[in-house]
């Protein structure tokens, strides 16, 4: 095949091979959904909860117009776990929009698991106690849900904050963020990611991409 041919060939897999998406929060208050989708974007990921006490004052606005747009969306939790248990939080993530139904359109919950933006790094946290904090949010969400969250981190971070622990790969989605033209090397554990955040420039919120094609997404929403 002329090299031009099999060019031609090979770009409507490529495209179909990586889905773009987008995540938001408060920041971006209420959201065009139907000009995201314009946009090509499949799907979402929205704020609702974080810590024990903090809910995304946009979420139903965010969270019902991905889905009214057509997009497969989720919800995600910013951890602080200075604060309070992975149990505690996770229950309240569940209970405030973080739940997960096998009807093809949700995504499993995420947890938010990265760099303190008001202090020490690791929230003060050893190593070890934020293996099980991490583990004691898992079990609480998957003992709710029947799914286990999804970790959005940084391999920067992990590293720092949980001595780069490989127990969690075998289980949990990986959602990893850097910001470059490449997803780099991922934490312990983890041959591969599930989403790639690779800027914040997501028109609106961050830019993601999903790590296979449209019928991968469809069966990671509905649990297969």
């Amino acid at each position: 095949m002329h090299i031009s041919a099999l060019l031609a060939f090979l770009a409507p897999i490529v495209a179909n091979a990586a889905l773009p998406g987008i995540d938001v929060s408060s920041w971006q208050g209420n959201v065009d959904w139907a000009g995201v989708a314009s946009r090509g974007n499949k799907f979402a990921y929205v704020k609702a909860t974080e810590g024990g006490t903090y809910k995304n004052p946009y979420f139903a606005q965010q969270y019902n117009g991905a889905y009214s747009a057509g997009l497969i969306r989720g919800a995600y939790h910013f951890a602080q776990p200075a604060s309070s248990s992975g149990a505690t939080q996770a229950n309240f993530f569940v209970a405030n929009g973080g739940g997960w139904s096998s009807d093809g359109k949700t995504l499993p919950g995420a947890l938010d698991i990265e760099y303190n933006p008001s202090g020490a790094t690791c929230y003060g946290l050893s190593q070890s106690a934020m293996v099980s904090w991490i583990s004691d949010f898992s079990k609480t969400y998957l003992s709710k849900t029947g799914r286990y969250p999804v970790i959005y981190t940084t391999t920067d971070w992990w590293t720092t904050c949980t001595g780069n622990n490989a127990s969690f790969a075998a289980n949990h989605p990986l959602w990893v963020a850097r910001y470059a033209s490449a997803v780099g090397t991922l934490p312990a554990g983890w041959s591969y990611h599930s989403i790639w955040q690779n800027s914040d420039q997501g028109n609106p919120g961050d830019s993601n991409i999903w790590n296979g094609d449209a019928t991968g997404l469809s069966k990671f929403a509905k649990g297969g």
